[in-house]
């Protein structure tokens, strides 16, 4: 048993490294930092009990974390209402609107940040697209409608909603895994929204790594996390997507299929995708009180392959108020 509980106290000390890391990336010097409360069983051992949902990023707007499946299922996702949950299947409770902008016409920009040629051996960029151009329309994001923004207008989920994808090859990758990260991630959707000229709320920008490049938390911590920043036309919201077959398992490689080498990129994109769309400037639209949005209360449960009329992809529920449970 002593063994146990040695390699329990390393694996638990890991975990919490790894969300200090992340966190403290996210606030630039991490001097400022929320970060994950801790405390000590009857062995002694320092265990973590709750990661944050959300962070604040460098730049003054909130980050909101869909961590993997081990910390997700793991009952160490914090609700700031409650404190740590238990882990349980589907976080219970309805949401509620919280004053800002939901997208109530979505438009999907892709942006491929560096070398895809020859950085993509799975074939996610192609993956990924074909995803994303079926999502619009679809009954799987028919869920989101209920939710509307303060002058009455719901969430859109109308066909076409993917807008395009630039390859930026022009603006190198620089070290994702400094205290910077974060800042270079949202200076990266500026300029992708510079380029396709769209600032409105219902624009999101998902900023896609190619393989190896390696960013703070991944894997580790989190799978993807999506964030707004001020552009100079206006708030715009982005998504934090790195290469997610780099993550193995824990970020959803053969959660459906077998191989199943992209399930996680859809489940990941899906998860963030939905939560764009109803909390697009986060922590301003839909969530429920331990600030968790649509995606993060269905989290790694009731997996399944969907059809969408761009192919079939594994995804996971999102929640639904009108249904009280989580629906696909």
């Amino acid at each position: 048993m002593e063994g146990y509980y040695t390699m329990h106290r390393a694996t638990k000390l890991v975990a919490l490294g790894a969300a200090a890391a992340i966190l403290a990336a996210c606030s630039g010097t991490g001097s400022n930092s929320p970060m994950p409360s801790t405390q000590s069983n009857n062995n002694g051992d320092t265990v973590l009990s709750a990661y944050p949902r959300t962070a604040m990023g460098s730049d003054g707007h909130a980050i909101v974390f869909f961590y993997n499946k081990q910390i997700e299922l793991g009952g160490l996702v914090s609700h700031p209402n409650a404190g740590a949950r238990t882990a349980q299947s589907i976080i219970t409770g309805a949401m509620t609107y919280h004053g800002g902008p939901v997208q109530t016409a979505p438009k999907i920009y892709i942006d491929k940040w560096g070398n895809w040629s020859s950085g993509d051996p799975d074939g996610v960029g192609t993956y990924y697209t074909n995803f994303i151009s079926g999502v619009g329309g679809s009954q799987w994001m028919s869920s989101v409608t209920q939710y509307t923004q303060s002058n009455g207008q719901g969430v859109g989920n109308a066909a076409g909603s993917y807008a395009g994808t630039w390859n930026d090859t022009t603006n190198s990758i620089p070290r994702l895994t400094s205290g910077q990260y974060q800042s270079y991630l949202a200076a990266e959707a500026k300029r992708a929204a510079a380029h396709f000229g769209d600032y409105s709320a219902s624009a999101s920008y998902v900023i896609m790594l190619p393989h190896g490049v390696r960013v703070s938390g991944f894997g580790t911590s989190y799978c993807a996390w999506h964030s707004s920043t001020s552009a100079t036309g206006g708030t715009i919201a982005y998504t934090n997507l790195p290469y997610i077959p780099d993550a193995g398992a824990s970020c959803g490689v053969g959660s459906v299929n077998s191989p199943g080498t992209n399930d996680g990129v859809s489940i990941v994109g899906g998860h963030e995708q939905g939560e764009t769309e109803t909390d697009p400037q986060p922590n301003t639209g839909w969530l429920d009180s331990g600030n968790n949005e649509n995606g993060d209360k269905c989290a790694w449960v009731n997996l399944q392959n969907t059809p969408f009329s761009t192919g079939t992809f594994p995804t996971q529920p999102l929640w639904s108020n009108s249904a009280n449970g989580c629906v696909q």
